[in-house]
């Protein structure tokens, strides 16, 4: 008989940080930047502030999730994935909490620095980053478990994270960045439309209503059809429209990429194949920021 493998504290500290799902994070902010060199002169400092705040925001909802996905029961023995911290009997769960409210104090005090040094109006935007990353799985009526975590990524990790940061560099938010951000929400919204097809059964027998709870395994396939193929529509509509060169056609490399993620999801459900979808859906879309930088500075 095999012993199981025994993690230690930072082991299952790293597993918490979901690294995979850094890159909705990244991502925005490195393609945002990118139109920012396009579309004006960009303010440097800003750009490394508003990382910072991405980083920091996105560590705080998977430590959030972490945490109350524990205290409501949803992390059972049969979920497939990355190793919770709160549920795995190494880390104390009120550490969990505490690491959570860490990550969003940076994110909030880099944010208001960032707010008064740019527009104040700014931090009006934070806040309700930082209330909407916390009611995420917290709170008394987590919107999260209600069907609603893709319109929450879509909006903030697609318009807020790409605008937001073009804007804190040039003090304007382009056409260029209102388009893109469209390709960084759905990028984002597709790594977490395969982390709930993953949890699906462990999800519903746990309570918590997910998206693809709710309308069901089919509908949720097509949903990540339309999602990775709306974030390589964008490219074409910018194209057209004369905002950008013939070279930003660039991200359509990224194609074959993605394309392996939505192929899993249609091949199989089983979860160690979709814990890998999940994370060749992440590097599709860092390589779509990266190739999009490169199309648009040359």
């Amino acid at each position: 008989m095999v012993a199981a493998q025994v993690l230690t504290p930072g082991q299952v500290w790293w597993s918490a940080v979901r690294p995979a799902t850094l890159a909705a994070s990244v991502a925005p902010v490195l393609g945002g930047t990118a139109i920012a060199l396009h579309d004006g002169t960009v303010r440097p400092v800003a750009g490394a502030a508003a990382l910072v705040v991405a980083v920091a925001m996105q560590l705080g909802v998977n430590f959030a999730n972490d945490y109350s996905d524990h205290r409501r029961g949803a992390d059972s023995a049969k979920r497939m994935g990355p190793v919770r911290a709160a549920s795995s009997g190494v880390v104390a769960p009120e550490h969990v909490r505490l690491a959570a409210m860490a990550a969003f104090g940076v994110a909030g005090l880099v944010g208001a620095i960032l707010s008064l040094t740019t527009d104040w109006r700014l931090l009006i935007v934070g806040a309700a980053c930082l209330l909407a990353g916390w009611l995420y799985t917290g709170g008394p009526r987590p919107y999260g478990y209600m069907g609603m975590g893709e319109i929450f990524v879509f909006v903030f990790f697609g318009f807020v994270a790409t605008c937001g940061t073009v804007y804190v560099e040039i003090l304007r938010v382009t056409p260029l960045a209102i388009l893109f951000s469209v390709s960084f929400g759905s990028l984002a919204t597709a790594i977490l439309v395969l982390n709930n097809l993953r949890d699906m059964e462990t999800d519903a027998a746990a309570g918590k209503r997910t998206l693809a709870t709710m309308i069901g395994r089919p509908r949720t396939l097509y949903l990540l059809v339309v999602l990775a193929c709306l974030a390589f529509t964008v490219p074409i509509v910018v194209f057209m429209t004369h905002l950008a060169a013939v070279t930003v056609m660039l991200v359509h490399f990224g194609i074959p990429i993605a394309a392996v993620p939505v192929r899993t999801a249609f091949a199989t459900a089983s979860g160690p194949a979709l814990v890998g979808a999940l994370k060749r859906m992440a590097v599709a879309e860092l390589a779509f920021a990266l190739l999009l930088t490169a199309g648009l500075v040359l």
